[in-house]
C-alpha cells in the first residue's frame, strides 16, 4: 500500500454536506409545515415499526438534536470516504439496516429516532478497521477517533441518559464492529516479500530454521557422512571400437 493511493474526490466533501443538508431539509419540512415524523422512527417488536429502520437516521426531536448529530457526520463520513472509498456506500447502506433491526428487537417500547445510530456505526467501523488493517495511517485514524468521540462508549450503556437512546447507539457499535469482519482491506495488507512471511511457511522445512531447535537454540545439522571415493566413479559403457597404437622410444626419446 502507497500513501498516494488515498487519492481525494470530490464525494469526500460532497457525501457528506449532502447527507446533512438532507437532514436539515428534512427537519425545516417538519417544523415549517408541522409534520408528525415522529410515528415513522423505530418502534420496538411492533410490524409498523419496522418502517423506522429506513425513516429513524433522518428524523430528530429537535434543533439541537440535529446539530448534536451533524458535526459528527461531516467528519465522519468524510473521513470514511477518503480512507475507505471502496467499503463507503456498503458500510453506511448495511450499518443503517442492521442497526436499526437490532434495536428493532431490543430497544424500549418508544420511538426510536435519529442518526446517532449510523454515527455509531462509522466511529466503530473505523476505530476496528483500523486497528485490524495495522497500517500505520488508519490506526493513527483510529486514535483520532478515539480522541475526538470516545466519550461516546458511555451512552451505549442504559441508565446513563434515559432521554436518549442508548439501545439504537449499542446496535450502531456492535453493527461497525460485525461490519469489519465482512468487508475486507486487502490494499492495506504489507507487501509479502520474505519466505517466512506467506501464510503456508512452514518452518521445519526452511533449510535455515532447521538450523533451531524449539528453544530458538543454534544447532549444527549433520552432515551426511561422506562415500567412498571409488563409490563416486561413474562408469559407462560405449559401443564404439577404440585402437591403440603403442610406439617405443629410447633413452634419448627417438622412436624406435
Amino acid at each position: 500500500m502507497n500513501d498516494n493511493d488515498f487519492k481525494f474526490s470530490n464525494s469526500v466533501l460532497g457525501l457528506p454536506v449532502f447527507s446533512v443538508l438532507f437532514l436539515w431539509i428534512v427537519y425545516w419540512f417538519q417544523i415549517r409545515f408541522d409534520f408528525d415524523f415522529y410515528q415513522n422512527g423505530i418502534y420496538p417488536r411492533d410490524f409498523s415499526g419496522l418502517q423506522g429502520i429506513l425513516f429513524s437516521p433522518f428524523i430528530h426531536e429537535n434543533l439541537s438534536h440535529l446539530y448534536n448529530n451533524s458535526i459528527p457526520l461531516l467528519v465522519l463520513l468524510a473521513a470514511l470516504r477518503f480512507f475507505y472509498p471502496k467499503q463507503t456506500l456498503p458500510v453506511i447502506a448495511y450499518g443503517i439496516l442492521f442497526s436499526g433491526l437490532i434495536t428493532w428487537i431490543i430497544g424500549r417500547e418508544n420511538y426510536h429516532i435519529g442518526a446517532s445510530g449510523l454515527i455509531y456505526v462509522l466511529v466503530s467501523f473505523i476505530f476496528f478497521k483500523g486497528i485490524q488493517t495495522r497500517y500505520y495511517r488508519l490506526v493513527a485514524l483510529s486514535f483520532c477517533v478515539v480522541l475526538l468521540y470516545g466519550g461516546m462508549i458511555w451512552y451505549v450503556f442504559p441508565e446513563v441518559d434515559n432521554a436518549i437512546s442508548w439501545e439504537g447507539h449499542l446496535a450502531g457499535f456492535i453493527t461497525g464492529f460485525v461490519l469489519t469482519l465482512f468487508y475486507k482491506t486487502p490494499d492495506y495488507a504489507k507487501p509479502i516479500v520474505y519466505e517466512w512471511q506467506k501464510p503456508d511457511f512452514n518452518p521445519q522445512e526452511d533449510a535455515f530454521m532447521k538450523h533451531f531447535d524449539e528453544k530458538g537454540n543454534f544447532v549444527n545439522i549433520e552432515k551426511p557422512e561422506e562415500e567412498d571415493a571409488e563409490t563416486n566413479f561413474n562408469y559407462f559403457n560405449s559401443d564404439t571400437q577404440v585402437n591403440y597404437i603403442i610406439r617405443k622410444a629410447n633413452e634419448k626419446g627417438e622412436e624406435l
